[in-house]
């Protein structure tokens, strides 16, 4: 009897490494690394890393300065006080009079609206550079909602008003995305808040809502310089300026009635479509976009899934993610059966994730049930001797060092979160930065984590039996044990190369 147990206590770890040999080199046939995540990338079809939005790029499109500028002038610039700046005040006129014969909007020629537009050439010149570049990426969608509703393409120019083209814009009394919908408003235009969702800040679901609010508005006044005023006061406060201008729908006449942000509100409108229209002849160079809207596409999610899972899945950084999805509150796009939630990325990424969709949903089952460190300790615990001593290697709690950067002249954002393994949100939580400006000679505060490991025994016998992690390699597992080499582990182990696997068990001699 003791002779069968002594032979079936050999045949143990052959069985078991046979069995695991098999598994991995299942596992081996698609993906040459080592963890699941990386095994299973390496399986998709048509994996490619090509179209990624540049992160400078990145930073512009979501830029919180050009919202804070746009939102000041409007909120505090006095349109009738004269600005010092070089222009011909009868050349404006002719350029003015040639856009209101081919406009449905009233553009006739006064002071306060030269003023406008001498204030944005004196001191906003660089930011309709890049409001132009960043035009280029939202503006062809906004025209093809605009058509399908009859609304002037010239509205295009009243999300630059709303929000300086920031999705993520919320002024000080909670309007909120590219539309600057408040919460009652776009309830009425069926856009939905939650503790997850704000569609406010939905680029297509907002501007599908503001056509069809800017739709109902023109309706009940039939004028759009008064449907512009509607929709920065409310319909009620322009209908109250009308009786008290004695019944005038022409809204230079009702403009002393209306409150101060109204009444700059118009003119700033039509002094970005003046220097829009007339860029050229106004030496403005508009910088170029990367990619537009529709350079990106949408899927509709089966599962929940958070913005990180999304980043390492697809090779996208986070920022891009959150970036490209602002409507969703906690960076988790919820999974909902009767109502559908979707993910935008840009095209190429789409197209991987429909050529990959059950091995996508695999792998968020996986780390739903406990991703990699749940494998492990599954492999550890299966099938070991009682006479042996197992030894696992757990990750402690991660631990923040404070660390500060000295900004270089050139350095970003983008490039010192990738220099640190961070996001721009968290530099930018961080260091309580609005925009993602930033000037040479600032410092930084960074928080880095280090992962600490700590060795936990259960003693049997002087045998000691080491299951491999994934990352591990015969030098790294060497250093763990105190006189032991690598070409000791080889030689234990009947291993003749390198290559080693997770779950594999490994006799250590003690």
């Amino acid at each position: 009897m003791m002779k069968i147990r002594n032979i079936l206590f050999l045949l143990v770890p052959f069985i078991t490494f046979a069995q695991e040999s098999i598994e991995t080199s299942l596992i081996e046939e698609v993906a040459p690394k080592l963890t699941y995540l990386d095994s299973l990338k390496a399986s998709f079809v048509n994996h490619s890393t090509s179209t990624c939005i540049d992160s400078r790029w990145m930073e512009e499109l979501s830029n919180q300065e050009l919202f804070d500028d746009m939102y000041a002038d409007i909120s505090d610039l006095d349109i009738d006080e004269a600005v010092a700046y070089e222009m011909s005040t009868e050349v404006l006129k002719k350029r003015l009079k040639k856009m209101d014969d081919k406009s449905p909007f009233n553009i006739e020629y006064n002071t306060s609206l030269e003023n406008v537009i001498k204030s944005f050439l004196k001191n906003r010149k660089t930011s309709f550079e890049r409001l132009m570049a960043i035009s280029e990426y939202y503006f062809p969608m906004f025209e093809e909602h605009l058509a399908k509703y009859d609304v002037p393409l010239e509205i295009k120019y009243l999300a630059i008003v709303e929000s300086a083209l920031n999705p993520r814009a919320k002024s000080r009394v909670g309007a909120s995305g590219l539309w600057q919908f408040m919460y009652p408003t776009g309830k009425q235009f069926n856009l939905e808040v939650n503790s997850y969702v704000d569609e406010r800040y939905d680029p297509l679901k907002a501007t599908e809502a503001a056509c069809q609010y800017l739709s109902s508005l023109y309706k009940i006044f039939g004028d759009w310089s008064l449907v512009l005023a509607s929709y920065n006061a409310g319909p009620g406060n322009v209908s109250k300026a009308i009786r008290r201008s004695g019944g005038s729908q022409n809204y230079w006449n009702i403009r002393k009635n209306l409150p101060r942000e109204t009444a700059n509100y118009v003119p700033a409108f039509l002094a970005t479509m003046y220097i829009y229209e007339h860029k050229k002849e106004l030496g403005i160079v508009p910088k170029k976009a990367q990619i537009t809207y529709f350079e990106t596409d949408t899927i509709m999610v089966k599962r929940e899934m958070s913005f990180k899972q999304i980043s390492e899945l697809f090779d996208v950084p986070q920022e891009q993610v959150e970036f490209l999805n602002p409507i969703y509150k906690l960076n988790i796009i919820p999974y909902i059966e009767d109502k559908p939630h979707y993910l935008r990325l840009p095209k190429d990424k789409i197209g991987l994730f429909v050529s990959n969709e059950e091995a996508v949903y695999a792998y968020i089952d996986f780390e739903k049930n406990g991703g990699e460190k749940a494998r492990e300790e599954a492999l550890a615990e299966s099938s070991t001797p009682e006479e042996t001593k197992v030894v696992a290697y757990q990750e402690t709690k991660t631990k923040s060092k404070l660390a500060y950067h000295t900004v270089k002249r050139g350095e970003s954002l983008g490039l010192i979160a990738q220099k640190y393994d961070v996001t721009v949100t968290e530099l930018k939580r961080w260091n309580n930065l609005r925009s993602s400006l930033i000037n040479a000679g600032k410092k930084l505060k960074i928080y880095n984590s280090k992962e600490e490991s700590t060795k936990s025994y259960t003693s049997k016998s002087n045998a000691t039996t080491y299951v491999v992690r994934s990352g591990d390699s015969l030098y790294t597992i060497a250093k763990k044990f105190p006189g032991v080499s690598a070409d000791d582990l080889k030689e234990w182990n009947g291993i003749s190369g390198n290559n080693i696997k997770p779950g594999m068990k490994l006799k250590i001699n003690g």
